[in-house]
């Protein structure tokens, strides 16, 4: 795996289209029992070289009741955007994850974690791809309809700091959705401890 993890860092295909340079952002393990699959590293993480380094992570962190440590830990979590490199910024925030990486890397990865047990769908982007025909019209109604998706995947909203407003107008993902995520992904964690 870390020869992999080295051949991705030195990725330079997206080069032309990215305003900071290539800089992949991915922490992959063999072992992992969660996969994040994000969009694509913000100005912040892409400048520290950390997945979720940022505001989003610690609130990614909080719905799933880790900490620092264990989320870094790829015995346990493995963290794999759609987009490696940080897009630049468009009108509205960053702009979308390059299309190129996900087809290029993500299923070598994949092959290569044999243990994950969950995969956590965050963003439009990742339920896209992954969920394919499956993923509802919009992504309020497929993180509604969770429950479809398990075991294998969890279909998040991006925990930004900006999906605030998105969070207050659907209550129901605290109350309902973020429970779910958190005893699902403590069960993982206690039992890869018992192991």
């Amino acid at each position: 795996m870390q020869d992999l993890h080295d051949q991705i860092k030195a990725c330079t295909v997206c080069t032309a289209h990215l305003p900071l340079g290539p800089n992949p952002v991915i922490s992959v393990g063999s072992k992992s029992k969660i996969l994040i699959i994000g969009q694509a590293p913000g100005r912040i993480v892409h400048h520290t070289g950390l997945p979720w380094n940022d505001k989003s992570g610690d609130n990614l962190r909080r719905w799933m009741g880790v900490d620092r440590e264990t989320f870094y830990n790829t015995e346990y979590f493995s963290l794999m955007p759609m987009g490696f490199c940080y897009p630049g910024t468009g009108k509205s925030g960053d702009l979308p994850p390059r299309k190129e990486c996900a087809p290029l890397h993500h299923q070598i990865l994949l092959n290569r974690m044999e243990q994950l047990e969950l995969v956590l769908l965050v963003g439009q982007y990742a339920q896209r791809y992954y969920l394919q025909d499956k993923a509802k019209k919009t992504l309020t109604h497929t993180v509604q309809s969770f429950e479809q998706y398990l075991p294998r995947y969890f279909p998040l909203p991006h925990p930004s700091p900006r999906n605030n407003i998105w969070q207050a107008k659907n209550p129901w993902f605290a109350d309902q959705v973020l429970p779910q995520l958190f005893a699902r992904v403590q069960s993982i964690l206690s039992l890869s401890e018992s192991r």
